[in-house]
């Protein structure tokens, strides 16, 4: 997996009282992929698409989580 550009996930989950291990679960994500994106690194589409599901946030709004 390459690095990418810092994102705003942890900023984002953490501004909503949400834990590592909750949003994990709730995208069904392993805690592990979770960690790995919040540090930056990248993931596909469809994690990406889990993760915002599970923040109740829209594809529109992916930019706000994943800054291109």
């Amino acid at each position: 997996m390459e690095k990418e550009k810092t994102n705003n996930l942890k900023t984002i989950r953490e501004q909503r009282l949400i834990s590592k291990t909750e949003l994990a679960r709730e995208a069904e994500i392993s805690l592990v992929t979770l960690d790995r994106i919040e540090k930056g690194y990248d993931c596909r589409l469809a994690t990406k698409r889990k993760i915002l599901e599970a923040l109740k946030m829209t594809l529109e709004d992916k930019n706000d989580v994943f800054p291109e």
